[in-house]
């Protein structure tokens, strides 16, 4: 930054010697001596050579001379301006706790495109036609675009999965088709990992394309089993069984109350629903505990879980049978 009034000091001195150097060559010109004959003529016309060459350099300096300073000026104070507004872009990004995997390539991306605006600044001041660099600059944009148009979508949902956080770092969640904790969130791919230790990469087009389950952002789950009982066993026993199941297991948490309630009539058997609540990290060890413990329950109070069964009754003449034996 301390580099900037020590360049502008240097280029606003040197202004003042373009206009003398350029006024002493237009004087020389003018006043200068005529030479002629031998080898003065041949002098005379070296001399009036370096004078024209002078003149002609001297009305570049001042035609263009202040144009190239200024854009000079414009490419290092712009370069400086660039440097701090994306310097300051990332401090806001990182003060709403933006992922830090997105804040360097959005503060490079603000750089970049702030500096390609200050070269075209610099070029317009120095007489350039910038408009048809805009449009190839813009036509290039449109082919980059169209032909990374499913990374840009990527990109696209992973900025909106990071700022608006539908999930986190280790949760369980079901996206894509797919279930697995969540072990990273890229600019362009989430990465999961299966219940049974499968890496899943899945594209972020993908992931807010479709419904989003996350099993972990609540803290708690319902458990949801189905307790079968015989017609022939009475109800309230079966029910006085269930509740003593989970009445003794500890991990069930006692608010929302469990449920237990007459689910179905079907076709062999009264099912009973049974939905207890636990913490996220209980739900599958409560899940296949209840499961043992509801089956040795209705047994102990001496009930019965039916299966699915067919009675065939053969219906025979009796005389007809008598008569060919």
């Amino acid at each position: 930054m301390d580099t900037m009034p020590r360049v502008f000091g240097q280029a606003v001195r040197g202004i003042p010697a373009l206009i003398v150097l350029a006024s002493g060559a237009a004087v020389a010109a003018e006043t200068g001596p005529a030479v002629t004959g031998g080898k003065g003529a041949e002098s005379g016309t070296l001399t009036g050579f370096a004078q024209q060459l002078v003149i002609t350099v001297g009305e570049a300096v001042a035609t263009y001379g202040l144009k190239i300073v200024g854009a000079v000026l414009i490419l290092l104070v712009g370069r400086w301006v660039a440097k701090l507004l994306s310097a300051v872009v990332a401090k806001a990004l990182a003060k709403v706790k933006l992922d830090p995997t997105l804040v360097p390539f959005i503060e490079n991306l603000t750089y970049t495109a702030l500096l390609i605006f200050v070269v075209i600044a610099a070029l317009a001041r120095v007489g350039v036609e910038t408009a048809s660099l805009i449009a190839v600059l813009g036509a290039a944009g449109l082919a980059v675009g169209l032909a990374l148009q499913g990374s840009l979508a990527n990109f696209a949902s992973g900025v909106l999965i990071l700022v608006f956080k539908p999930f986190r770092l280790g949760d369980f969640v079901e996206v894509a088709g797919v279930k697995g904790t969540v072990q990273a969130i890229q600019v362009f791919n989430t990465v999961l990992n299966a219940p049974d230790n499968v890496r899943i990469v899945v594209p972020n087009g993908q992931v807010t394309g479709g419904c989003i389950l996350n099993y972990t952002i609540n803290g708690t789950r319902r458990v949801e089993l189905v307790a079968s009982v015989s017609y022939d066993d009475d109800l309230k026993t079966a029910r006085r069984a269930i509740e003593s199941v989970l009445a003794a297991e500890p991990r069930i948490l006692p608010t929302p109350a469990p449920v237990v309630a007459v689910g179905e009539m079907a076709d062999s058997s009264v099912d009973f629903i049974v939905r207890p609540w636990v913490k996220v990290e209980d739900y599958w060890p409560v899940y296949w505990a209840l499961t043992e413990k509801l089956k040795e329950g209705l047994e102990a109070h001496g009930l019965n879980i039916p299966f699915p069964q067919q009675e065939i009754t053969i219906k025979t003449d009796a005389a007809a049978m008598l008569k060919s034996v």
